[in-house]
């Protein structure tokens, strides 16, 4: 079988000394500092008992100092499990290691990322951890690898298993659940994970971001257990009293301009031809713009969407390639028909974004967001990069960067999507 169930997190039915196990024995290691690299918004969020989640990002080099950062901001508080997002310059193999050393077999999970959303918004060549207090949270987790050789039906018992036995003793209880999935984004499977992850989750809601390599597109790392794997996907089933809210929002709608693929690989994300004309060619006449160089600036710009149960999608397009053909970063099909998006008020959308979901929530503890790192260089190349950040930072927004997002069945391009936990 590919893909086992093989972390589970002790949650509000352990006893103390379980989950003091299963956190890894957290505590603090004695500085009364966090350093001039980390963030100082922690100490709001973690201090005081049942006071919110863990919720730092350092950018010390050193794994093993990184870590320390991290323990320090625990407080000694106990962790039901935790997310890790970081920059590429890590150690891989070193920061695990560190982690588990440092937090034992608490649940881990996270993966490697396109640049970092932390306290001050946009960021990067940093880490950003997220804890989810003992009490107040269960985590259980499972790993997919191989996933060239995914079977689906395996997985969807799997996951099915997985979601029965972290609602076994809670039948009676009002709880939230939501479920956090990250995927190796090079593996160009999310599609395929996503809808049958989703399929098996049932009413548990997924959301997540493929992992990212500041756009390197070599290597990237989906962590759990202690290590980073590559062509590996990970599942977390979080549990909570408190409210929870995913969320999924695109900055652009559907231009005039229409284009149909007339010949596609969706197995490769490759597009050869667009109006029976080469692909790279007939997409940058339907843009209007005069010729110039087709890059990632450019894509972010002018992203091409497609139309799904009345609503249109972007369908981010990754490099033009030598031969004219344009690989996307999710599967095309021969015969869709595209439009070419057109931006709008992307501060405006957010303000109206947080609105909404504060609404759903009342008291926002923190968001953890996937915001595609298309939209970043489009907010940098249009100079909104700054605002983008103020409100990320001033609505607490912890995340990172994409090369895709998943939302619910769907794996979305150029998206701001996120899980919003509530007080």
């Amino acid at each position: 079988m590919h893909g086992t169930l093989v972390s589970q997190a002790l949650g509000s039915q352990a006893t103390d000394e379980e989950r003091r196990k299963s956190a890894g024995n957290v505590r603090t290691n004695g500085r009364e500092t966090l350093g001039q690299n980390v963030t100082m918004e922690d100490l709001r969020s973690t201090a005081g008992a049942g006071a919110g989640l863990v919720a730092v990002s350092t950018h010390v080099g050193d794994p093993a100092e990184a870590v320390a950062e991290v323990l320090d901001a625990c407080d000694g508080r106990e962790l039901a499990g935790g997310v890790l997002f970081c920059s590429g310059k890590y150690d891989r193999n070193a920061l695990a290691d560190a982690f588990r050393q440092t937090f034992g077999d608490m649940p881990l999970i996270g993966c490697t990322s396109a640049g970092e959303l932390t306290s001050r918004g946009y960021d990067s060549d940093s880490l950003v951890f997220i804890g989810f207090p003992a009490g107040d949270f269960e985590m259980a987790t499972l790993r997919f690898t191989d996933l060239d050789n995914f079977n689906a039906r395996d997985a969807q018992q799997t996951i099915r298993q997985l979601v029965a036995e972290t609602r076994r003793g809670h039948e009676s209880e009002d709880m939230h659940q939501v479920a956090l999935f990250f995927v190796d984004g090079l593996s160009h499977r999310e599609e395929l994970l996503t809808m049958t992850a989703q399929e098996a989750l049932g009413d548990v809601k997924l959301i997540g971001g493929s992992s990212g390599d500041e756009m390197a597109f070599h290597q990237t790392g989906v962590l759990h257990e202690g290590a980073f794997y590559e062509d590996a996907a990970v599942i977390a089933v979080l549990t909570s009293k408190r409210p929870m809210h995913v969320f999924c929002a695109s900055h652009y709608r559907p231009g005039e301009a229409r284009m149909v693929v007339t010949e596609a690989d969706p197995e490769t994300r490759t597009v050869f031809e667009i109006n029976a004309a080469p692909a790279a060619e007939e997409y940058l006449r339907l843009t209007g713009i005069p010729a110039t160089t087709m890059d990632e600036h450019f894509f972010a710009a002018h992203p091409p969407m497609v139309r799904i149960g009345g609503n249109y999608h972007v369908r981010s397009i990754q490099s033009v390639n030598p031969d004219g053909s344009l690989t996307f970063y999710c599967a095309i099909d021969t015969g869709i028909v595209l439009a070419i998006g057109d931006p709008v008020d992307r501060i405006a959308g957010i303000k109206e974004l947080l609105n909404k979901v504060r609404a759903e929530v009342g008291e926002i503890d923190h968001i953890i967001g996937f915001d595609c790192v298309l939209n970043r260089l489009d907010a940098e190349d249009r100079q909104l990069a700054r605002e983008v950040s103020r409100l990320y930072a001033d609505n607490k927004v912890l995340g990172f960067n994409t090369y895709g997002e998943q939302f619910l069945a769907g794996h979305m391009n150029q998206t701001f999507s996120g899980l919003v936990i509530g007080r």
